[in-house]
């Protein structure tokens, strides 16, 4: 049965990369806005840098995990797109009557929207490095970077194949997805968190998971290899994704049932 089950889910995933390739603009717009943003922000707010409190640190280091985690939000939404295709389609009960696993028709798309992500981190760094980025842990430091990544695309796919699988509509789906957004913004996106002068953003960013996931890549990036502040982001990483798993798991389930 084991074995089904990673044979249905390579299948799976392979059938969901084939799709996306067919479609490339389907997540080239999402890459483009991730490296625009990051354009901006380092030409725009660079200068904050010269503050004391950065200690002379590299701000294009600072302001690269803020576009690899809006990569992972708007990018982990394809896994839930492509299931309600399925579902509109009518594929998604014709599958439910082969004897395909029911967790690889769920584990197929989430796997393949990481491997997007995957693709996408590795050309945002590019940009990067192209732009003068500077990595304190070096090509250790970029492949912690890119686990953090992953799993936090993990976490997003999770929720959008989990979403999808309990509403089967595209618009909700997408709006599932983007209510994540707002989590950018209530962390230590721009500055430290020292640097927060309201308290009741640094209150919401203290309990945002999204922080931790930053301080865990500027780490490695910019002071080394800092265990505790590492594991923050590994932590938080795992929490949400284990949630957000077995939120898809359970829609899933619900889903066969209904089918």
């Amino acid at each position: 049965m084991g074995s089904n089950v990673w044979r249905d889910t390579w299948l799976m995933t392979g059938r969901n990369i084939k799709t996306t390739l067919r479609n490339p603009f389907s997540f080239i717009p999402n890459l483009m806005i991730s490296a625009f943003f990051l354009l901006v922000y380092e030409g725009g707010l660079s200068g904050i840098a010269q503050l004391p409190t950065f200690d002379g640190a590299n701000y294009l280091a600072f302001i690269l995990p803020v576009s690899i985690v809006s990569a992972a939000i708007g990018g982990a939404g394809g896994a839930g797109q492509s299931i309600v295709k399925d579902i509109e389609n009518g594929f998604f009960s014709r599958l439910l009557l082969t004897p395909a696993s029911r967790l690889a028709i769920v584990l197929g798309p989430i796997i393949a929207g990481m491997l997007q992500l995957f693709v996408q981190t590795l050309l945002i760094i590019g940009i990067a490095f192209l732009l003068g980025l500077e990595v304190k842990t070096g090509v250790g430091g970029v492949l912690f970077v890119l686990l953090i990544a992953i799993g936090w695309g993990l976490a997003f796919a999770g929720y959008s194949a989990g979403v999808a699988l309990r509403t089967g509509n595209a618009q909700a789906a997408q709006a599932g997805t983007f209510i994540f957004f707002p989590l950018i913004f209530l962390s230590t996106t721009f500055v430290p968190y020292e640097l927060i002068d309201a308290q009741w953003l640094k209150v919401a960013a203290a309990i945002n998971p999204t922080t931790y996931i930053f301080e865990s890549m500027r780490t490695v990036l910019i002071d080394g290899w800092v265990f505790w502040d590492m594991m923050q982001g590994v932590v938080a990483v795992t929490i949400v994704s284990t949630l957000t798993i077995t939120f898809a798991a359970v829609s899933a389930k619900r889903a066969v049932s209904r089918g």
